[in-house]
């Protein structure tokens, strides 16, 4: 069903670098053939991925045991950020359009990918500036307000707080209350936020600066090196990419991994153009794509 790249697995272990994970074997999985297909998710428990394009048009699921693919929206910018609900069954992704001005909108969807109900949780908006999913609560913010909407027709509860930007800045909200962030200071660009597992750190990457975290007061902030689109593995872990490009074309990325101290440890070798990795949720795979359209998953000896 899949190619495993002994070739990588091997430059892993001779890498020459702190050993952050421990990774059995980089696999090529068999998506559907199309230069422009990026992985845009993957599921928690490891089943799936999201498939979207370089344009974030679209969302296609792939099932890793039966390699089947549903497609699950045509949406414009729907592959951007997509999160997925912890027991697989729901995701929750953008949609862009524009009005007769010409002004660019953004709503908030479901899906339930069992019954294929879909809901819109935020009317097109202009000011959708952040979302997450926690239990089985879909939480946006939306002009910094805080909207909830619950997936299985419970409580929707806000169990913690929630990052977004604004106007290049980082914000949180907490107890329905929105308000800048940003730890290193309002003169920075800040991208690719995200909350630890435990929920007690916050990672984030500053424009032309490199990838930092944080506690979740703001305090303590500390930088870990250019790491790209960094996600996190676990609550010591994390995984982002180290591009490099010639003003217009990326020539060479590489998948890295670094603990919190700045230790790195590269999980992929030159032999392959690796970009934007995935986690899921039990920190066991690690899937990233390549400027063919071609997918990867890391596995990871826990």
């Amino acid at each position: 069903m899949r190619n495993v790249l002994l070739a990588l697995a091997v430059g892993v272990a001779f890498s020459g670098m702190a050993q952050i994970l421990n990774v059995g074997s980089i696999e090529k999985v068999n998506i559907p053939e199309n230069r422009d297909n990026v992985v845009a998710a993957i599921s928690p428990q490891g089943d799936y991925l999201l498939i979207t394009s370089s344009s974030n048009k679209g969302l296609t699921k792939f099932d890793l045991a039966t390699q089947q693919s549903t497609r699950l929206t045509d949406a414009e910018g729907a592959g951007h950020n997509v999160m997925i609900s912890n027991d697989g069954e729901n995701i929750v992704y953008r949609e862009t359009s524009y009005n007769a001005n010409h002004l660019r909108h953004t709503a908030l969807n479901s899906k339930n990918l069992i019954t294929g109900e879909q809901t819109q949780l935020v009317a097109p908006s202009r000011n959708l500036e952040g979302m997450a999913i926690q239990g089985a609560t879909a939480v946006a913010v939306n002009n910094g307000q805080v909207s909830l909407r619950s997936f299985n027709g419970g409580n929707a509860i806000a169990q913690r707080p929630v990052l977004s930007t604004k106007n290049r800045q980082l914000m949180i909200t907490e107890n329905g209350e929105t308000r800048v962030f940003s730890p290193n200071g309002t003169d920075h660009s800040y991208l690719w936020h995200s909350i630890s597992p435990d929920g007690t750190k916050v990672l984030y990457f500053i424009a032309s600066n490199g990838a930092w975290v944080c506690d979740i007061d703001g305090q303590n902030a500390h930088r870990i090196g250019i790491i790209r689109a960094p996600q996190w593995v676990d609550n010591n872990v994390i995984v982002g990419m180290y591009d490099q490009d010639d003003g217009e074309f990326i020539y060479a990325s590489k998948i890295i991994a670094s603990d919190l101290n700045g230790n790195q440890q590269e999980l992929t070798g030159d032999d392959v153009v690796a970009m934007y990795p995935h986690v899921n949720a039990a920190g066991d795979k690690i899937v990233f794509s390549t400027p063919a359209g071609e997918a990867y998953i890391i596995n990871i000896n826990k």
